[in-house]
Formats: structure tokens, sequence, C-alpha cells
């Protein structure tokens, strides 16, 4: 992977931030996404802490606008080139009773966690297609989709997000299909509750609605995992690096759960 172009999006913290550091240890160079230029100049610095030699750009914009994305796509290819691996890390989670869902926060699902996706692998596959066909040298594509365990079940009071996700996975599985023999492969990473701020905020959401402490909201949210525990960001990060990585070209068009077990039973 010495040298390969990968962009992230949402990688300025969390599950985002620990992909960032698994792909520079492998020696990727990295376009680092996210719309907090603060968070991403923080990333950047901490991975060059980290790994000194590692390549870094960061490219702020938000996934649900089209125009920032196709921009900060063309600066990246600009500086390194094709992208080889695309990463469409960037979410938001919103719970509400369905009934209190309006169009506002219906749509605003939509377009971060699914529309984003769509729109970030629309940007970057003409170059990725092209490098994976190279005669005599083509570098294969990787995309890999972080939706959620939300993209194979459901889960109540966040009926928008997981309509979203489950999009994410249909998408996966059709652009897979359709990429199949053109170097290019497109997968799915599906976590449980992960340590990032959406649990974070997930814990405080239920702390004020329902008078427990946040060790208790905490636990309700492992309590779904079979292990009693929550997903760590490093544990998602292991996985796309598989999945990146030589060997993984007959991985395709799979929704991958890191999740303890949950959707076993």
């Amino acid at each position: 992977m010495q040298g390969r172009h990968a962009l992230i999006t949402g990688a300025g913290s969390g599950i985002g931030a620990a992909i960032a550091l698994a792909l520079a240890q492998a020696g990727c160079r990295l376009t680092l996404c996210g719309r907090s230029e603060d968070k991403l100049r923080s990333q950047a610095e901490s991975l060059r802490a980290q790994v000194p030699d590692v390549a870094t750009l960061m490219a702020s914009m938000d996934v649900g606008d089209e125009h920032a994305v196709n921009a900060a796509v063309q600066q990246a290819q600009s500086r390194f080139g094709p992208v080889h691996i695309l990463v469409n890390n960037a979410g938001q989670a919103l719970s509400q009773p369905f009934t209190k869902t309006d169009a506002n926060t219906w749509q605003q699902m939509l377009n971060v966690n699914l529309t984003g996706t769509f729109q970030c692998i629309r940007a970057v596959l003409p170059g990725m297609l092209e490098a994976a066909g190279a005669p005599g040298h083509g570098t294969p594509g990787r995309i890999v989709n972080i939706a959620s365990t939300a993209g194979l079940k459901g889960y109540a009071y966040v009926s928008a997000y997981v309509a979203a996700k489950h999009g994410v996975i249909g998408l996966t599985k059709a652009l897979a299909l359709e990429l199949a023999r053109k170097g290019v492969t497109v997968n799915a990473i599906c976590p449980g509750y992960t340590e990032t701020d959406i649990v974070h905020e997930a814990v405080q959401n239920i702390v004020a609605k329902t008078g427990k402490s946040e060790t208790e909201a905490r636990q309700a949210l492992a309590a779904s995992n079979p292990q009693q525990r929550l997903v760590q960001p490093q544990e998602v990060a292991q996985a796309v690096l598989w999945l990146c990585a030589a060997g993984s070209d007959a991985v395709n068009g799979q929704a991958l759960a890191i999740d303890g077990g949950e959707l076993a039973g």
C-alpha cells in the first residue's frame, strides 16, 4: 500500500482518525476531509507525530455539498494524483420518534449519510477507474463505506438514520456488481455502538431524557453487544486496512459487521 492515495471523510476524529492512522502506518498518502479545519489540523499534527514521513493534505468540506466535494477531490488529485482508496466515513445520527421527525431532519440524514457517500464516490471514481485500468501497472481501487449495524437491522427512534444506512448498503452492493471487472471493489463496514462522538451524543441524550447516569447510559448502549462493551475505533480501522490491503480482491459487495456478535442472534 506504499504510496497509494487514500481519501477519508470525517477524518478529524473517532473512526475516521483511527482509519487515517492505520493507513498512514501502511504507507498511504492521505487526504483528510471534514467540516472542521481545526479538527483536521489537529489530526494531521497527530499523524505526523506518530508517522513522521506521512504525506497529508487537509481538505475542508461538507459531504452534502456537491460543489465542495468536487472542489476537495480536485484539490486532492492535483496534490497526490488519483484516489486509490476512498473511505466514506462521514456520518451523523439524530434521535427522534418518527412522529417528531420532520422533513428537514429526514433530508439531513439522507444528505450526510447517503447522498454524501454517493457524491464522494462519483467525484473520485473516474480517476480511480483510470488508475485501476492502466495497462501493466494498474493500481486496484478500493471503496469502503462506513455504514452501521443500522444498515442491517432496525433501531427505534432513529428511523431516518436507519433508512439512510440501509441505502448505503444497497448502494455498496449495486456498485460492487457494476465495477466487479474493472479493478475496483466496493464494501461496507457496519460497526455497532462505537466509542465516537455520535455515541457520546447518544449518551447525553439518554441522560437528558431518562435521568440515568452517564455510566448507566453507556451500559445501556453496550448491552446490545454480546461482549458487553463498545466497539473501539481502531477495531474498525483494522477492518478497513484488511479490505484495502493486497489479497482482498475477492471481497466485494460485502457488509461486514464489527459488533461483538450483535447480529449473530
